[in-house]
């Protein structure tokens, strides 16, 4: 039998293990995290209120409870107390690496660092309940908020930073988070892209539930929107550029109204530096840019000041590196080839990358889909040679003599039931553990 590590639990990962259990019928696949849950960003990355995005984890969920698929959580990787890299390699005829991307861009402006400047991952993972995020304040005193970036996890923060706890209590966001944005006093929320609103990266989907927020206004300037020349002729554009760009125009036509809480939408705008102001940021200063007639813009030397006490960044994600694999700075991915793991441009046998780790942070969930398969066919047509070398037969009972001790499937439905439980006595449906402790404890009441 081929034994197979996958690490990570999220799309990437258990597309992965489906590739592989489907093409090859002798194949035992282990699927590693380093949480206790499964699913990676769609149970920590989903915002709580888009349901159908997060009801595929009942797909996921199939993956794992296949006869021939274990999941092995709470084991870090490199980290302390889990295996290294080198380790996973003995133990397993191949490992495949679908860590996604963990950390997110800088601005690299000045005032970046100051109080009430977080990235947009961090207000995610926080409303999200991953258990490594910490309540750090974000609407402490905050009246408007300034989010850089227009893509959908700007929207969704966004949209977040909107919402009234009639709309965030039937959600599965952790109890302190709910009260938290609930009593929040943001008021307005300005979604600022550098660039014109044809390149913007959010869906159509996710840009109309901005205007569907009750007690929420949506304001958007027609001046911006003319500086784009596919604006003024979208004949070229692709049809999803085109819907947003229908959306908008819809919006600039609207008289304000009198509303609790207000959205706006800027663009041309490149931030420069964030403003202090009683020791933490209080303004963000934006540079005017202007088409540079090849696809980007070009800064015009006139500036704009937004107040705002409250400044997420959107800018994108970004890959970190694991101890012991290869990793290449500047695309912040592991170097390979059709999914082999290249060390000094030589595939280095039994080790492949599936995900964003491996084409960095771009796409879709279904993109993982495609990506996984060709990392699978690479494996499998290097099998032959990889079942030349003999493995245990039960690596997880190795990890578990060596001091690990994994959450198996058993243990995370425990998590799920305590979730429910949690849920029913706050008058909820489910309501996600937020910490370490409550998770693992939870798992430890699973029948042996």
């Amino acid at each position: 039998m081929l034994r197979v590590a996958v690490v990570g639990s999220g799309p990437s990962g258990c597309y992965t293990a489906q590739n592989l259990v489907q093409q090859d019928a002798h194949v035992l696949v282990d699927v590693l995290d380093r949480l206790p849950c499964p699913y990676g960003l769609v149970r920590y990355g989903v915002a709580p209120d888009h349901e159908k995005i997060k009801s595929l984890q009942g797909n996921l969920r199939t993956v794992l409870e296949d006869d021939r698929v274990r999941f092995l959580g709470g084991i870090r990787v490199g980290g302390p107390g889990g295996p290294g890299v080198a380790r996973l390699r003995e133990l397993y005829h191949a490992v495949v690496y679908c860590v996604g991307a963990a950390t997110d861009r800088h601005l690299g402006i000045p005032g970046e660092d100051l109080p009430g400047s977080w990235s947009a991952t961090e207000f995610v993972s926080w409303y999200s309940a991953h258990p490594d995020a910490v309540d750090a304040g974000f609407v402490r005193d905050a009246r408007s908020a300034v989010v850089i970036g227009v893509g959908n996890v700007a929207v969704d923060v966004t949209r977040m930073l909107s919402r009234g706890r009639a709309e965030l209590s039937p959600t599965d966001m952790p109890q302190d988070a709910l009260t938290t944005l609930a009593a929040s006093r943001v008021s307005e929320v300005v979604m600022v892209g550098r660039r014109g609103p044809s390149q913007a990266r959010f869906t159509t989907k996710e840009l109309r539930e901005l205007g569907a927020l009750p007690g929420t206004g949506i304001g958007v300037d027609p001046a911006e929107l003319a500086m784009d020349p596919a604006y003024r002729d979208p004949s070229g554009l692709a049809g999803p550029q085109r819907r947003n760009l229908e959306v908008l125009r819809g919006w600039a036509a609207l008289r304000p109204g009198d509303t609790a809480r207000r959205i706006g939408l800027r663009f041309f705008l490149r931030p420069v530096e964030l403003l202090a102001g009683d020791g933490r940021v209080a303004a963000v200063r934006f540079e005017r840019t202007a088409p540079d007639g090849h696809g980007g813009v070009t800064g015009t030397g006139r500036f704009e000041t937004v107040e705002a006490q409250l400044v997420l960044r959107s800018v994108g994600y970004r890959g970190v590196p694991l101890a012991g694999l290869p990793f290449d700075a500047r695309s912040a991915t592991v170097p390979n080839e059709r999914g082999r793991v290249l060390r000094s441009g030589v595939p280095s046998e039994g080790e492949y990358v599936a995900g964003w780790i491996k084409r960095g942070p771009t796409g879709v969930i279904g993109t993982n889909r495609p990506c996984a398969k060709e990392t699978v066919e690479s494996l499998l047509a290097d099998a032959p040679v990889l079942l030349r070398r003999e493995v245990p037969r039960d690596p997880a009972a190795v990890l578990r003599a060596e001091g690990v001790e994994p959450v198996e499937w058993p243990g995370w439905r425990a998590i799920e039931r305590a979730e429910a439980e949690l849920g029913a006595r706050l008058g909820r449906h489910v309501v996600k553990l937020a910490d370490w402790d409550s998770l693992l404890a939870a798992a430890r009441t699973a029948a042996p």
